[in-house]
C-alpha cells in the first residue's frame, strides 16, 4: 500500500511541478516584455523615422494607387521592385548629372556617406533597412539623393530636356516625391547640398519646389498651371540659356580642377563665385530660421501650415483637453450653400498656409468665412493622403494639423454646387474635372479622419453662434431669396422710395397750413 501511495503520489507531483515551472517560464517572459516596452517608451525618438504605411491604411482597395511610387523608389522600402526598372535608369541619369555638377567624384560623396551610415540607419525604422549591409545602403542613399536633388534642381531650371527625362514621367515624378514610403533622411540631402560647388541653389531649388506645391497665385493661372504639371522656372526666375550655358561650363571647369589639382581652396572659391550668380529665388525661406525637417513630406507639411496661429508644440495629449462647451463646437450645418444661406460668404484667404482660416462678423447680418487657397490636380489626393498618413506615424507627435484641415473642408462640400462657389470665390482652383469628381474627392478623403478639435475651434465656434442667430438668420434668408439679383434689390428700393413719397405726400397735404386769405374767404 505504502508503495503504490508513493508510486501515485509520485506520479501527481511531476505533473504539478512542471506546471509552475511553465508557469515560472511565462512570467519571466511577460516581464521581459514589459521591461522593454518601458525602455522603448523611454528611449523613443522625438523625431519621426521613415516607415510603412500605417497597416490599417495598407488595407484600403486604392492603397497601391495613392501610397506607392509610380515612376521611380527613392529609398529602401520599394528599392528593386520590376515594376520601377524605368524609373531606375532616370535616377542614374539624374545622379550622374549631379555628381559632375557637384565638384566631387562619385567615390567621394560615397565616402561621406559611408562615414555616417550607422546615423542615416537610425532614420528608418529598423525593419526598413534589416536586408541591407552598411555598402548596399550606402548605394541607395547615394543615388537616391542626388536623384532627389537634380530633379528639383532641374524642375525649377528647366533643365529635364537635356537629360532626355519624357514629360510624363516629370509629371508622375514629382508625385512620387512626397510619399511617405519614398521619403530618405533630410539630413542625408543636405549632406550632399553641403559637398556641392551648387550648394546654395540646392537649397533654393529645394524652397521654390515647395513653394510651387504651396502658394496658389492670384492670376495667370493657366501659366501657373503649366509649370505646376510640368515644372520649369517661372518667368522672374528663368535665367536665359546662355547664362545657364555659361554657368555649367563654369560649373564643369571647376570639377575638372578638383580633380586634378585637389585643391580645397579653389573649390571653396568656385562655391562662392556660384553663390553670387544666383540670386535667391521668390518666397525662399533661409533654413537658418527654421529646424531641418525630417524630410522633403515633412517639409512640405510645415510650410503649408507655416502661420501666425500655427501651434507647434501641439501633441496628441493636447487633442482632448480643454473642452469646456460641447454645444458651441458641435456643427449642425453641412456645406457652404447652407452657410450662404444664413449669411455667411465665403473669401478668399491673403495666403496659401492652411492654418489662416478664419471667421469675420461684417455689419448686420452677414458673416465671412476666410479660406487659403487650394489648387486640386490629379496630385491631391496622394499627396494629402500621404500626409495624413505621416500624420498618424505612431512615433510622430504633432497636432494633426493636414488631418484637421482636409476635416474642415470636408465639412463645408458636400456635392457639386459646394464647390462651384467655393471656385467662384477663387479659393478652389479645380484642374482635376467636374466639380462632382472635386466633392467626391475630399468627401472620400475625409472619411474617418480624427481631427484635432482644438485647430479652428474659435472658427467653427462662431460660424456655429452665427449659423444658431435665428433673426440674422432670417434676414439672411429673405435677402438669398428675394433680393440675390441686384436688379431685384433695385426695384425693392424704388417700391420704397415711391412709397416713401406718396406718405410724405399724403401727409402734406393733409397737415400743411392753410392760406389766411383762403381761410377768411370761407368764412
Amino acid at each position: 500500500m505504502e508503495n503504490s501511495h508513493s508510486r501515485s503520489s509520485g506520479i501527481t507531483e511531476e505533473p504539478q511541478a512542471h506546471s509552475i515551472s511553465i508557469e515560472t517560464s511565462q512570467n519571466d517572459i511577460l516581464e521581459a516584455r514589459l521591461r522593454e516596452a518601458e525602455e522603448n517608451a523611454k528611449n523613443q525618438s522625438q523625431t519621426p523615422k521613415i516607415q510603412k504605411v500605417i497597416f490599417y491604411l495598407r488595407e484600403q482597395d486604392d492603397f497601391h494607387k495613392n501610397y506607392e511610387p509610380k515612376v521611380v523608389s527613392l529609398g529602401p522600402i520599394h528599392h528593386g521592385k520590376p515594376n520601377y526598372h524605368l524609373g531606375e535608369k532616370y535616377k542614374l541619369r539624374l545622379t550622374n548629372a549631379f555628381i559632375k555638377g557637384s565638384g566631387k567624384s562619385m567615390q567621394d560623396l560615397y565616402k561621406k556617406i559611408k562615414e555616417k551610415i550607422n546615423e542615416l540607419r537610425t532614420c528608418f525604422e529598423e525593419e526598413v533597412t534589416e536586408d541591407y549591409d552598411d555598402e548596399a545602403l550606402t548605394s541607395i542613399l547615394l543615388v537616391g539623393g542626388c536623384a532627389i536633388l537634380q530633379y528639383l534642381y532641374c524642375a525649377t531650371k528647366n533643365r529635364f530636356k537635356e537629360l532626355n527625362i519624357k514629360t510624363d514621367s516629370v509629371a508622375f515624378g514629382q508625385q512620387d516625391l512626397f510619399l511617405l514610403e519614398n521619403q530618405l533622411p533630410y539630413c542625408l540631402l543636405t549632406l550632399l547640398m553641403s559637398s556641392s560647388v551648387k550648394e546654395k541653389e540646392l537649397r533654393n531649388s529645394i524652397e521654390t519646389y515647395i513653394d510651387w506645391h504651396v502658394n496658389v497665385p492670384e492670376d495667370q493661372q493657366s501659366n501657373w498651371l503649366s509649370w505646376r504639371h510640368c515644372p520649369r522656372s517661372k518667368p522672374q526666375q528663368a535665367k536665359s540659356e546662355k547664362e545657364d550655358s555659361h554657368d555649367e561650363e563654369q560649373t564643369q571647369a571647376q570639377s575638372e580642377k578638383e580633380k586634378s589639382h585637389n585643391e580645397p581652396q579653389q573649390a571653396q572659391s568656385a562655391k562662392e563665385e556660384s553663390h553670387d550668380e544666383e540670386k535667391p529665388q521668390a518666397h525662399t525661406i533661409s533654413v537658418a530660421q527654421a529646424p531641418e525637417p525630417v524630410h522633403l513630406l515633412d517639409n512640405l507639411r510645415t510650410r503649408m501650415l507655416h502661420g501666425p496661429k500655427y501651434i507647434p508644440d501641439g501633441t496628441v495629449s493636447k487633442i482632448n483637453q480643454n473642452i469646456q462647451n460641447v454645444q458651441e463646437y458641435w456643427q449642425s450645418y453641412r456645406n457652404v450653400q447652407e452657410l450662404k444661406t444664413a449669411g455667411i460668404h465665403l473669401k478668399r484667404g491673403k495666403n496659401c498656409y492652411l492654418s489662416e482660416i478664419k471667421f469675420t462678423k461684417q455689419f448686420l447680418f452677414r458673416g465671412q468665412l476666410h479660406l487659403p487657397p487650394i489648387v486640386v490636380d490629379d496630385s491631391t489626393r496622394p499627396k494629402f493622403l500621404n500626409l495624413i498618413a505621416y500624420e498618424r506615424c505612431l512615433d510622430f507627435e504633432n497636432d494633426f494639423g493636414v488631418t484637421s484641415y482636409i476635416s474642415f473642408l470636408d465639412s463645408l462640400i458636400d456635392e457639386a454646387n459646394d464647390v462651384k462657389m467655393l471656385r467662384k470665390a477663387q479659393i478652389l482652383h479645380n484642374f482635376l474635372g467636374s466639380d462632382e469628381e472635386v466633392a467626391k474627392l475630399f468627401n472620400e478623403i475625409g472619411n474617418d479622419l480624427v481631427p484635432n478639435i482644438e485647430i479652428y475651434r474659435d472658427v467653427r465656434s462662431q460660424i456655429q453662434k452665427h449659423y444658431r442667430s435665428k433673426w440674422m438668420t432670417w434676414i439672411a434668408q429673405v435677402f438669398h431669396d428675394h433680393f440675390s439679383s441686384p436688379w431685384t434689390f433695385i426695384a425693392f428700393f424704388g417700391v420704397l422710395l415711391a412709397l416713401a413719397l406718396t406718405i410724405t405726400q399724403t401727409w402734406y397735404a393733409v397737415n400743411s397750413p392753410q392760406d389766411p386769405a383762403i381761410t377768411s374767404a370761407k368764412t
